[in-house]
């Protein structure tokens, strides 16, 4: 069995929950079929499978549900493959088309499909939160040779759906129930003020009693992945609910703030000093803290909005130490980056 990185485990956890399956289609896959659904037949199944030639391949996660009034007994199948590299993996179709003829092996192996029956339906959906955008083919087709006219009808098609999380729109995220919306916000916050707003908005979806194992996913899910993003070195306390995270944040919002910005000022110091060996060190040490200023917001953005167009790069080049203060101040209420910039 292969195994799995602490970030992979706490992704699994948090969407082997019902309501965040539910949550991910619902608030994020904007197709008609989604609506036919009956999300109270949600059955989590086994991920893994073994192909033929006896090497272990392990599928993320497989759910099935029916669709509402469907008393064939069918079922549709929704395959949620989450991925962790930083880099876009530009053979994720064939991934995908490899796991989908393990999944259908395993139905058939399994007796759950009839021969006399078709195969289920199946949704495959990959999950990413690199910062840079996806640029795969989304489509097996898309990475196979043409070739001879004569030859098109022999060349397989799957698609997948991809779910971008660093250009998810701002509109998808203003989802008042909804827990994904949450956790796309707290992957993008781009400071401890940012994450401290987004916990206390899922602490409060998530107040309900039936929720307390998905608030203990999150509170995993947080702590591992998001926390030491801006406490790395910090000795994070035993937190077993999500109300508890949202109260330590708090606490900590402040002195993070100020940690993180100071590794930002001190790296833009360093190579300030560089430049003042030539310059002056006084003008170095000046341009060096505006610039880590700048590489702090920056980095913001990115994380924020996404990929920065040109002319937003050249204003932080030319800024100022009062203009990036000011837009410092925007992010923290802008919806979208035209609004950072504003006067």
């Amino acid at each position: 069995m292969t195994d799995h990185p602490p970030h992979d485990n706490a992704y699994k956890h948090l969407f082997s929950h019902p309501k965040a399956v539910e949550d991910l289609l619902r608030g994020f896959v904007h197709e008609d079929w989604v609506g036919q659904l009956d999300f109270a037949s949600l059955e989590k199944m086994s991920g893994s499978y073994v192909s033929d030639d006896l090497r272990d391949r392990e599928d993320d996660i497989v759910w099935r549900l029916r669709l509402q009034g469907d008393d064939s007994g069918d079922w549709l199948y929704v395959y949620l493959l989450l991925e962790f590299q930083s880099s876009v993996d530009p053979q994720m179709a064939v991934r995908i088309l490899t796991y989908l003829g393990l999944l259908y092996q395993d139905l058939i192996k399994g007796g759950q499909v009839e021969k006399a029956n078709r195969l289920p339906a199946v949704f495959p959906l990959v999950l990413y939160h690199g910062e840079r955008p996806w640029t795969a083919a989304l489509d097996i087709a898309e990475l196979i040779e043409t070739g001879p006219a004569s030859l098109a009808a022999y060349r397989p098609r799957l698609r997948y759906f991809l779910l971008d999380e660093g250009r998810v729109p701002e509109s998808d995220l203003d989802q008042p129930n909804n827990s994904i919306a949450s956790l796309v916000q707290i992957e993008r916050s781009a400071s401890p003020q940012e994450i401290a707003q987004a916990v206390a908005k899922l602490t409060e979806k998530l107040q309900a009693p039936e929720y307390r194992s998905l608030r203990r996913a999150f509170t995993v899910w947080i702590k591992r992945l998001i926390l030491r993003r801006f406490a790395p070195t910090d000795e994070l306390p035993e937190l077993q609910d999500l109300s508890e995270v949202n109260s330590m944040i708090a606490e900590r919002v402040e002195s993070w703030t100020q940690q993180w910005l100071r590794q930002g000022i001190q790296q833009g110091i360093q190579q300030g000093m560089q430049q003042g060996m030539q310059q002056g060190m006084q003008q170095g040490m000046l341009q060096g803290m505006q610039q880590g200023e700048s590489k702090v917001l920056h980095r913001q953005l990115v994380r924020r909005f996404g990929l920065l167009p040109p002319w937003c790069r050249e204003r932080l080049e030319k800024a100022g130490e009062a203009e990036l203060e000011r837009w410092a101040d925007n992010i923290l209420d802008a919806r979208s980056i035209e609004e950072v910039f504003k006067d």
